[in-house]
């Protein structure tokens, strides 16, 4: 079995944090540049999963007998709720009884869950790591790279190859032929990651100063230019004092690490607390960026949710940090440390929440091991919202924005979730029925019945759908049945639902509350046209009453406007109406009084579905009295896409306000303010 990359090293004295500019990336976006890259191992096997290396691969240190206690090479406990196969272990039942299963990753079921998870948590890129292919472990390897291919390319995920060459005797001409004759051939897939367009690939281990990474620098430097060669973008995973050539990285390498096209280096094992991460921060990363600066490198470092077995993870703080202080540093990408390392206790996979869920008696960590209860998700949710800060699309913010556990979520479930369908017909995919604008649906191709579905990331107890057409057609009835898409239980009977214009095209299904994930709408019949047709779905759980828009039909005003294009036309509901500016004369702003004081977290713009993408500058500002505002969301450029229904969604901190308004100082595609809806919520 490979060894493993913790570390040795205690962390560093510390240091007070200082603060960095942001870095000029290297190299523009791309599937690694700007982009979450997690670790990802796939190595655990199971006997019966069919898997060419048996037994019990990385799961016991004996993989020939089953784990237990005493024979096993994990510290960490997964939450196996979401797996179809697992298999018994000789391990003590669980803490609430339950037998204690592991998963295999050589199921494709499992590698689909993953990626499922990655798209579910907004994870760009997989690397796939890939230690020495040649002995008994290749032809396992070489499933798991095919395997890792098709549900990448099933959920839109990018994956690339990450060699490891940890106690590779023969490494600079394996290696070699190994990319050539096997690896290589994944790039020609559509899920492979490519940057400036280049397919990734990425090395692991050159320079470390132990016996297992003893190759020369000769060695390393001819494998890096071979690679280059061969038209690839390479990332080097590093020791973490390169740069200096100490401590964990071996001297004279320099010109090694400076022939990589991104550097990443190892940080698992440097430091377990927060002091230590703003030690590195100031003493290593920033400088780190500025040598990559300096010779046109990009810089992916790790950022890591620390060892649970070691107590580190301090119910998410540690991982923020981490997340904070890269992307404070101005990092092209980040690469997290990793995705399913049950073995060090690094894992942002879905993991055991309390005592309940691991063997009784062994003393594994649950989540919840320092007293603050987190979900089984907590940190892949954590990693949604790191790299949400990474893309600007939250604000950069050393505070923590994701709380460890989470109810049902209030609001439309399905909005903006996954859609899948047994047919589509040309532009009209099932995607089309989950993004913001009713202006776009989903049409099915070919002959009724077809369905529609919906996954909405977890169960919740769905008891209300609202289902539309776009406002402006013609009555028809279609008929209906609701399933569970996981089971295909009948959650709600066929029946002829109307939609009529008088009624904004708009029906409301009630379902008895039973969790579901999966939501199916079965169409068997339309009068209206020979095909299902859905603009939206919205999905509702019991605890989530419908969030009522509270700009709606509300008071306007405005610095100015054209013609016909008045400021009421925000608040009266119609997506093809707006308002639009004084032209040639920004700033220009718009204007809801809501009638009284009402807590805002949460705001909408948007523009007439049908108009080209732009931008526009704009600055939200509230107010109690009308006179004096204070600032909700500074100035900023906001996109408005018709891929993503024209629509700006700004959170903003919870305020009680009674007048908002929206001052506009630019926009790329008229020279005049241009919006169709304003709506405020809650949060």
């Amino acid at each position: 079995m490979p060894l493993t990359r913790r570390t040795l090293l205690a962390a560093a004295a510390l240091s007070p944090l200082a603060t960095a500019g942001k870095a000029a990336a290297a190299s523009p976006a791309g599937d690694v540049v700007g982009k979450i890259s997690v670790g990802y191992q796939g190595w655990f096997a199971c006997p019966g999963d069919s898997a060419p290396i048996g037994g019990w691969w990385h799961w016991s240190r004996d993989r020939f007998q089953p784990p237990s206690p005493a024979n096993t090479t994990i510290v960490s406990w997964p939450d196996t709720s979401d797996y179809t196969h697992i298999y018994p272990t000789a391990y003590p039942n669980l803490g609430d009884g339950r037998p204690a299963n592991l998963f295999s990753s050589y199921d494709q079921q499992t590698v689909d869950t993953h990626f499922g998870w990655m798209r579910t948590y907004g994870i760009d890129t997989a690397a796939l790591q890939r230690f020495n292919p040649v002995g008994d472990e290749g032809p396992t390897r070489d499933a798991m790279a095919q395997k890792v291919r098709t549900a990448a390319e099933a959920t839109g995920r990018k994956f690339y190859v990450m060699y490891d060459v940890s106690g590779w005797t023969n490494m600079q001409s394996e290696l070699k032929t190994d990319w050539t004759t096997k690896m290589s051939a994944h790039t020609a897939s559509s899920a492979y990651a490519r940057q400036n367009g280049k397919p990734v690939v990425c090395v692991w281990g050159f320079g470390f100063n132990d016996d297992n990474h003893a190759f020369t620098a000769a060695a390393c430097l001819d494998v890096i230019t071979w690679l280059k060669a061969q038209g690839c973008y390479v990332i080097g995973g590093v020791p973490t004092y390169w740069r200096e050539g100490k401590n964990d990285s071996r001297t004279g390498y320099l010109d090694v690490y400076h022939a990589f096209n991104m550097i990443s280096p190892w940080m698992v094992g440097r430091t377990g607390d927060l002091d230590g991460l703003d030690w590195f921060y100031t003493n290593v990363n920033t400088p780190d960026q500025a040598d990559c600066n300096t010779h046109g490198i990009d810089y992916q470092p790790c950022v890591l949710p620390g060892d649970l077995s070691a107590g580190h993870r301090r119910h998410g703080d540690f991982y923020w940090r981490s997340l904070y202080n890269m992307v404070r540093l101005g990092a092209q990408g980040l690469y997290v440390s990793m995705f399913d390392e049950f073995n060090e206790g690094n894992q942002i996979a879905k993991t055991a929440e309390t005592s309940a869920a691991v063997p009784a008696g062994t003393g594994i960590r649950a989540l919840d091991e320092d007293g603050t209860a987190c979900s089984a998700d907590y940190y892949l949710r954590l990693t949604t919202d790191g790299g949400r800060m990474l893309k600007g699309q939250i604000p950069l913010s050393a505070v923590r924005p994701t709380q460890p556990t989470v109810g049902t979520p209030t609001g439309d479930l399905a909005g903006g979730r996954t859609a899948t369908a047994s047919s589509a017909n040309g532009p009209y995919p099932a995607s089309n029925a989950v993004d913001s604008s009713t202006a776009t649906y989903w049409e099915s191709s070919g002959a009724l019945p077809q369905w529609f579905q919906v996954d909405l990331g977890a169960a919740y107890p769905v008891n209300r759908l609202v289902l539309r057409l776009p406002s402006g057609w013609e009555r028809r009835t279609q008929t209906i049945s609701v399933q569970d898409g996981t089971t295909l239980a009948t959650l709600a009977g066929a029946v002829g639902l109307v939609f009529d214009p008088s009624a904004s095209n708009a029906v409301t299904v009630t379902l008895p509350g039973t969790p579901v994930r999966n939501l199916r709408l079965a169409f068997a019949a339309n009068t209206g046209w020979p095909a299902a047709q859905l603009a939206q779905l919205q999905a509702y759980a019991e605890s989530t009453p419908p969030v009522t828009d509270q700009a709606r039909a509300k008071s306007t005003t405005a610095s100015g406007y054209v013609q016909s294009y008045a400021p009421g036309n925000v608040v009266d509901g119609d997506p093809a109406s707006y308002w639009e500016s004084t032209n040639n004369a920004f700033p220009q702003w718009v204007q809801v009084d809501l009638g009284a004081t009402v807590t805002v977290g949460r705001l909408v713009l948007r523009i007439p579905p049908s108009w080209g993408a732009r931008t526009q500058t704009l600055a939200i500002t509230a107010s109690t009295n009308g006179s004096t505002f204070t600032t909700l969301a500074a100035a900023a450029t906001r996109t408005f896409d018709p891929g993503s229904g024209n629509a700006a969604v700004i959170s903003v901190t919870p305020t009680q306000t009674r007048y908002v308004r929206v001052t506009v100082t630019a926009n790329t595609a008229w020279p005049a303010a241009q919006l169709s809806t304003l709506e405020f919520y809650p949060g």
